[in-house]
């Protein structure tokens, strides 16, 4: 059941990504960020009020907090740094990049979680990362130019052809 859910978490970061990076020609990426934040927070609470979690805060240890507010801002650092990536690039060739993370998660599982790394999945991570990479640093498509009216013109005002001058 964990692929299913993990698969979804794919599919919904994809989305995700999708959808700031539109938001974002329209408004600033920080602003972008707050506004996600705000929603993260109502429905990340609102899970815990329904699963009825919130007597269980009292038992979390003190180590326990520590850890959770270096992830906490990580996170927040993580994210404001993705939609700044996203006001800067294309979201087929950012959101690739960043999830090399995939490659330091395996490494930092390994060394700090202790587990254990087979050949497969150090293939794999560097197939991905690879990947990632190679789609970063491809040169996007040319757009194509479209024609909008009869004379030759573009949108842009500037022509397609050049016209060759009446003999």
């Amino acid at each position: 059941m964990w692929i299913v859910f993990a698969l979804l978490a794919a599919l919904a970061s994809a989305s995700v990504v999708t959808l700031s990076k539109a938001a974002i020609k329209d408004v600033p990426p920080s602003l972008v960020f707050a506004i996600e934040a705000v929603l993260i927070l109502g429905v990340s609470w609102g899970t815990v009020l329904f699963q009825d979690l919130l007597p269980d805060i009292a038992k979390i240890e003190r180590k326990t907090w520590l850890v959770l507010v270096v992830a906490g801002v990580l996170t927040a650092t993580s994210s404001l740094l993705v939609f700044r990536a996203l006001s800067l690039g294309d979201a087929s060739r950012v959101s690739p990049l960043t999830n090399i993370s995939l490659v330091f998660s395996v490494t930092l599982a390994a060394v700090f979680l202790r587990e254990k790394l087979t050949w497969q999945v150090m293939l794999g991570a560097a197939l991905m990362a690879a990947g990632a990479i190679l789609i970063a640093t491809t040169k996007p498509a040319a757009k194509k130019e479209t024609v909008s009216n009869q004379n030759g013109g573009s949108d842009s005002g500037t022509t397609i052809y050049e016209s060759k001058p009446a003999a």
